[in-house]
Order: structure tokens, then C-alpha cells, then sequence
């Protein structure tokens, strides 16, 4: 795949205004870390191979639990994620994916459980923020770096009982 634009380049004005916003959202009370797994969650909706490595690697140096970095793209199937997280990745999937009549109102009154007002705006800006950055990286090609993630521990093998 070859990039057809390097769109960093050319908005150079106006993308350290783009990251100021991100910084604020990383500084909210809504948690860097599940503002990660939003981001991830909206990057894999999106199929945006780029966000998807960069928000797994910093959900791997954030400490964050390699099964549940992986069970994020099928979140609604697993109960590794806390219901407070479960809102926000349903809230992701509404906004990312928004149908005719957007999120729902079951949905909305999920986030309200967890969330203040302030953090469902903030969350909400971060899904809308990854989306747009999803919709820079996909039709310009941009092509996530070639280094591996991390490198975990080979399982050490033991002689098999049956051999």
C-alpha cells in the first residue's frame, strides 16, 4: 500500500490545534485508559489499521491486559470489560457507526449510569475525534510502522507427557 497523501504535512497549521484537543480529552476525568479503548474500539469499526497499531501499543504501555486489548472487537461477547466501559463501547459503536436516527436512547440513559455530563461530552469528542483522524488515515493510506507492538515471553516448552 502506498500513501497518497501525507495530509501531516500539508495541515501542519492546523493539526497542533487537533492535538490540543487531544491532549484536554487525555486530561479529563474520563481516563486515559478507556479513552483508549474508545479510540481503539471507533479504529476497528472504522478498519483503520493505522489507529488500531497505534492505540494498541499504547494500550500495551499502558498497562492494559492484552486479552482485553484483543476482546475489545467483540466487546458485547465477553465480560472482561466493566459495565461503565460496556456504556462507553456501546456509546462508540452508535457514534462511530451513526444509524438515521443516532444513538439511541437506551444507550444515552447507559452512559448517564456511569458518566457525568461533562464525561459524556468529553467521551463523545473523543469518538468524534477518532473518527475524524480514522477518516484522515484511511483514504490517504496512511501506513502504520513495520517494528512489532511488543515482544512477549515464548511459552517455554515442556516435554510432553505422551512423547
Amino acid at each position: 500500500m502506498t500513501a497518497r497523501l501525507d495530509y501531516a504535512g500539508i495541515l501542519g497549521d492546523t493539526l497542533p490545534h487537533l492535538l490540543r484537543v487531544e491532549q484536554a480529552l487525555a486530561n479529563s476525568s474520563v481516563g486515559h485508559d478507556l479513552i483508549t479503548l474508545v479510540k481503539l474500539r471507533a479504529s476497528q469499526l472504522n478498519g483503520c489499521g493505522y489507529c488500531i497499531h497505534m492505540h494498541t501499543g499504547e494500550a500495551l504501555r499502558s498497562g492494559e491486559a492484552i486479552e482485553r486489548i484483543t476482546l475489545t472487537a467483540a466487546w458485547e461477547e465477553t465480560s472482561v470489560f466493566t459495565p461503565a466501559e460496556r456504556a462507553a463501547l456501546a456509546w462508540t459503536d452508535a457514534v462511530t457507526t451513526l444509524g438515521p436516527n443516532g444513538p439511541s436512547d437506551a444507550s444515552y440513559r447507559a452512559l448517564q449510569e456511569h458518566f457525568t455530563p461533562e464525561q459524556i461530552a468529553n467521551l463523545t469528542l473523543a469518538i468524534g475525534m477518532i473518527n475524524l483522524w480514522n477518516r484522515l488515515a484511511i483514504p490517504f493510506r496512511a501506513e502504520h510502522p513495520r517494528r512489532p507492538l511488543t515482544r512477549l515471553p515464548h511459552p517455554e516448552t515442556t516435554p510432553s507427557e505422551h512423547s
